[in-house]
């Protein structure tokens, strides 16, 4: 038997494997890729030609539909069918189920069939994992099959029931099913995401985007038209150029430096016995530092091409300026200069984390922090890793959040003293955040064991003694209420 090409490792289309053999990149890779950049460039035109003036809503859902098919089909073959069985599964949830109890039935339904497909991934494939798995897209389908379902749930709800979020996100009616797989499968999101709130997104491909989004507030509050009817729609060139020179940059960082720097040497057992506890230590900030630009690249190519549609304006910022960031994923420089573990987790994976906010966090009547966190841990997957670290981040964010209400307070007067703790707080985040994060990129258990041994456990150890002796209650003035994402009033 011949020796096969590990650049034709994948379960999609093989018509690029010459290209693939050329730049030596994974067959899977340069499917995802090339489905990203074309996806890109139809997205101006989807924009252009199928714009609501020219054509009905209709017509746009049915064209983004059927584009994040192919795409789906193009990058994972016959296995991109476990997407259209679960859509179509929940939309038969979504006609027949009540509102009492749409959204318990939706969230079983995909958290159960997504976990079905992981635990393949785990124990049938033997922690076999192509970079392009399907079991990505199929994350995304959840957070908007799940998103959804609580909104059409909460469409029915007493309005004294619901938090000013929710009021805002419920849906009166349920989708047809155009929308429905519109919503769940077109190509701006089908293989990256983000998801987004189904009343932006409808509101984008009937056209009402501009009118909802570019308001100024008038007197007694009402909400003034700010003249975007009366001109063209604004452009979302400078955007995506902007958001494509980021991905360039990114991709120089990957080839050049994160190479350099592999996740698998902070386990190497000479490196461990031989190299100091400081130099490990900054072995793995680096390490994990410079792995971040591939999640960034993803991201971010994925936000231009909704740009690139004409989808994500959030509205004005304080310049008086179009803001195209609506779905973006990451804030970068607030990531790279966090100064807190919330801060950061704030900007990483944003809309995941408005995901998790809305469908758990915002309806746990008790133990939300520690819910939540399983909740993310079981949507990533079923790999162990995933969970050493989400339930490594319940102890260190309650720690965090006491030292903060705790301490902080005390420095917030003095500029020089403010410097330092900011400083100080910076430093001690990223190397918690690289502490926390090993065991999702080393996956298994005796690889993570491995690490939080070497580094003797005491990420784990400081957490639970913070969290312990400090007081729950601040000696210092009152904070502004800890929570997931800080998209939301308050955070």
């Amino acid at each position: 038997m011949g020796e096969e090409s590990v650049t034709h490792r994948t379960t999609g289309s093989l018509l690029l494997s010459p290209l693939s053999d050329l730049v030596g990149i994974p067959l899977d890779q340069v499917n995802f890729l090339f489905c990203q950049i074309f996806g890109l460039a139809v997205a101006f035109w989807f924009r252009r030609c199928l714009s609501h003036q020219r054509v009905g809503a209709d017509v746009r859902h049915a064209a983004a539909t059927l584009l994040g098919t192919c795409f789906a089909i193009f990058c994972f073959g016959w296995y991109a069918s476990h997407l259209f069985i679960l859509v179509l599964a929940c939309y038969a949830i979504m006609v027949m189920a009540g509102h009492d109890n749409i959204h318990r039935y939706s969230m079983i339904t995909a958290m159960g069939y997504l976990t079905a497909c992981q635990v393949s991934r785990v124990f049938i494939f033997n922690y076999g994992i192509l970079s392009t798995d399907f079991s990505g897209p199929l994350m995304i389908v959840t957070q908007k099959i799940t998103t959804l379902a609580f909104q059409v749930h909460d469409g029915t709800c007493k309005e004294d029931t619901l938090t000013t979020e929710q009021k805002e996100q419920a849906v009166v009616s349920k989708p047809s099913l155009l929308q429905y797989l519109s919503f769940n499968l077109n190509f701006f999101s089908v293989l990256v995401g983000p998801c987004s709130n189904y009343k932006d997104y409808v509101a984008f491909m009937e056209g009402r985007h501009l009118q909802h989004r570019l308001r100024r507030p008038g007197a007694a509050g009402k909400p003034v038209h700010n003249g975007w009817d009366l001109v063209p729609e604004p452009s979302p060139v400078g955007a995506v150029v902007h958001k494509l020179l980021i991905c360039a940059g990114c991709l120089v960082v990957f080839f050049t430096v994160t190479k350099a720097f592999p996740i698998d040497y902070n386990i190497n057992a000479h490196f461990i016995s031989e190299a100091p506890f400081l130099s490990r230590l900054a072995y793995a900030f680096v390490s994990i530092q410079v792995a971040r630009p591939k999640f960034y690249f993803a991201w971010t190519l994925a936000d231009a091409m909704h740009n690139a549609a004409g989808y994500g304006i959030k509205g004005l910022n304080e310049k008086g300026e179009v803001s195209w960031d609506l779905i973006s994923n990451i804030r970068i420089w607030e990531i790279e200069t966090a100064t807190s573990f919330k801060n950061f987790i704030d900007n990483w994976n944003i809309q995941t984390g408005i995901w998790l906010k809305f469908v758990c966090y915002d309806r746990a009547s008790r133990y939300r922090t520690a819910l939540t966190f399983v909740l993310s841990a079981l949507w990533h997957g079923v790999y162990p890793g995933y969970y050493f670290t989400f339930l490594t981040a319940i102890p260190i964010t309650v720690a965090a959040r006491a030292m903060r209400k705790n301490v902080r307070h005390h420095f917030l007067p003095f500029g020089v003293l403010k410097l330092s703790y900011d400083a100080v707080t910076w430093a001690a985040t990223q190397l918690t955040i690289c502490y926390t994060v090993m065991p999702f990129l080393l996956l298994a258990v005796e690889p993570t064991m491995q690490y939080y041994r070497s580094m003797y456990f005491h990420v784990h150890i400081i957490s639970v003694l913070l969290a312990v002796s400090l007081p729950n209650k601040p000696s210092g003035p009152r904070l502004q209420p800890y929570s997931l994402n800080n998209n939301v009033k308050g955070h």
